[in-house]
This record gives structure tokens, C-alpha cells and sequence, in this order.
């Protein structure tokens, strides 16, 4: 039987289908792929799927890491950072306006890539060259986004957990500032945005519940008609599916609306 899995190249790298035959992974296993020339390495990022037949378009798995492939992967991650500290020289030398955030060996060392982060476009064609004199090898640099950045070197997000970028999150979806509205969340952005100083992710993957909880509900500051008369929605608690109304006569009352269709019932009225 084949194996479909979802690998994530190297440790910076992106996410790529890939298959084998005849072999038991599981997810988390670090493991030796095909790439365009030659092999690289990689970590199942899925739980693998058995299935009958498979894409041959699909690059192949080779095998799991062993040892010896282990003990390479970590010298390339100590070789990295030296060439880290190295480009970054170089890059103050040419004076270009890019901040290095990390870089990485293909398993081989035939490649080495750089990813950085910067406002706009950079011609950083010298400096390829001078880091492909230094290093002995092919030179890549990509430009990456600041979410980008944030899930590279990691850290902990306001509710004091590590980011969601680092832990699960394998792609970014769109976030909106209508998410945080839906949310009833302050809109003041240093309370919704992540260390990248975009909106947390958390925002996108917590909407469709939000939404699901808040169906049947009025909205804050909506006019409806209430048992006692009409009035103004003046807050809106969703998980105890009740709301504030202000009565056109003055009086506030606290209605309780079913998860079921139906009419709401006052809980309390306050003069």
C-alpha cells in the first residue's frame, strides 16, 4: 500500500505532499525526501493516509532519518548559524534595507537558504554572489512576511501559550478586523494583534464558533421589541445567550434569549 503525507521541508520550509511505498511513518517522524536535485530532509507534519494508488507526479519519501542522517541534520543547523551571522556581516556591508531572520543547509549542503524580511523589494544580486563565494554553494535568499517571521522564532502569545503559528497552525488564513467586531472584542490593536503586530490568528479559527453561539441574538445597539415595549440592545453576552436592553421609558431589563426559536424572557428589570 502507498502512504500520502504532509512533510514540512527542513525546519523553515513549507508544507509538501508527499508519498511512499511500503513504509510506516507517523507523525512527527523526521525523514529523507526527493527535491528537484537530489534529497533534503523533513518532519511528517500529518498523520500519514493509506491509500490504493498515488500521483507518480508525487515526490517520494526515501526513508526514515537514521543516525547517521540525525547527527547531519543537527551539524547543519549548527553550520546555519554561523552562516547566519555571516550574511548578516555582508548584508551591513552592502548597506541593503533587509533584516535576516534565519537560514538554513539542504541536507546534502549544496543549498543554503536565507530568509529575511523587508518593506519593499531588494536587489540583493551582489550579495548572492558574495555569499556563493563563501560559502561553496548554492544560494537562495526569500523574502518572507512578518507572520512569516513570527512562526520562525517562535515566542508566546497573550494568553500565555505558544503561538498557534508554531504549535499547529501549518497555513495563514485571512484575518479580518469584522471578526473581532463578531467577537465583541475592544478594538483597540495592541489587545488583538500577535507579535507580528498583525491580527492574531486566533480571531480566524475561533469566528465560525462565534458565529455558530451568537445565531438568534440581537446585536449591541440594535432596536428591538421586547414583553416590556421597545428598547436598545446595550450589551450582548453570547455564551449565556443574553442581552441588555434600555427601555424607551428608561428602564433597563436583561433578557434571556433561547437557543430554540421562541419569544425572550426577562430575567430582571433594573429601574
Amino acid at each position: 500500500m502507498d502512504v500520502i503525507a504532509h512533510v514540512r521541508l527542513r525546519d523553515m520550509g513549507p508544507v509538501i505532499c508527499y508519498r511512499a511505498h511500503d513504509m510506516t511513518l507517523k507523525n512527527g517522524d523526521t525523514i529523507i525526501v526527493e527535491v528537484d536535485r537530489g534529497t533534503d530532509y523533513g518532519q511528517v507534519a500529518t498523520d500519514p493516509v493509506l491509500v490504493e494508488q498515488t500521483d507518480p507526479s508525487v515526490k517520494k519519501i526515501v526513508r526514515l532519518a537514521t543516525e547517521k542522517d540525525l547527527r547531519q541534520i543537527e551539524e547543519n543547523r549548527q553550520r546555519a548559524k554561523d552562516a547566519s551571522r555571516t550574511c548578516a556581516r555582508k548584508i551591513g556591508e552592502h548597506k541593503l534595507e533587509m533584516k535576516l531572520v534565519g537560514a538554513e543547509y539542504a541536507f546534502d549542503r549544496s543549498k543554503m537558504l536565507f530568509y529575511f524580511t523587508a518593506e519593499g523589494r531588494v536587489d540583493f544580486r551582489e550579495l548572492v554572489k558574495d555569499l556563493a563565494k563563501a560559502f561553496r554553494a548554492r544560494i537562495e535568499l526569500r523574502q518572507i512576511g512578518v507572520r512569516d517571521e513570527a512562526k520562525m522564532l517562535g515566542g508566546f502569545g497573550p494568553c500565555g501559550r505558544e503561538l498557534c503559528c508554531c504549535r499547529f497552525l501549518r497555513d495563514f488564513e485571512p484575518v479580518t478586523i469584522k471578526m473581532a467586531k463578531d467577537q465583541n472584542l475592544s478594538l483597540n490593536p495592541p489587545k488583538i494583534s500577535g507579535l507580528c503586530g498583525r491580527l492574531m490568528c486566533c480571531l480566524s479559527y475561533e469566528h465560525k464558533f462565534y458565529k455558530e453561539v451568537s445565531r438568534g441574538l440581537p446585536r449591541e445597539g440594535e432596536r428591538i421589541d421586547t414583553p416590556e415595549g421597545r428598547g436598545k440592545v446595550s450589551s450582548v453576552n453570547i455564551f449565556k445567550r443574553q442581552a441588555a436592553v434600555l427601555l424607551e421609558d428608561g428602564k433597563m431589563i436583561h433578557l434571556l434569549f433561547p437557543a430554540a426559536a421562541g419569544r425572550p424572557k426577562v430575567l430582571k428589570k433594573e429601574a
